[in-house]
């Protein structure tokens, strides 16, 4: 039995953010870590399945006060898009206007 390689895509907001935020090795192990299991993390309800990654990130606040990050497995192209990642404390949930933006953003990376 092969084993499927799965893409990390990052997303120029993602990137954007995350080069601000995150050490290069941190934002290397986040890939590692979603190429091995892309369906980490919680759905995130109303955005065709875009999930939030719990990710420490800084030191000593552990992975309940560190980073979020917005991701999306397709499994039919074995991709991860990583789309957006954000502090706890500048964000607790998505609001609904970009729930229905990410849900758009999924139908279109899914081809449906």
């Amino acid at each position: 039995m092969s084993r499927q390689f799965v893409t990390v895509v990052e997303h120029p907001n993602y990137l954007k953010r995350a080069e601000k935020i995150l050490l290069p090795e941190q934002m290397d192990e986040i890939a590692n870590l979603l190429a091995m299991a892309p369906r980490a993390g919680e759905v995130i309800r109303g955005t065709g399945g875009f999930r939030k990654l719990r990710y420490a990130g800084v030191k000593g606040k552990g992975k309940s006060g560190g980073m979020r990050i917005i991701h999306l497995f397709v499994a039919s192209d074995w991709e991860v898009h990583l789309v957006d990642i954000y502090a706890k404390g500048e964000q607790e949930n998505l609001s609904k206007a970009e729930c229905n933006d990410l849900a758009k953003l999924a139908a279109i990376l899914k081809g449906v």
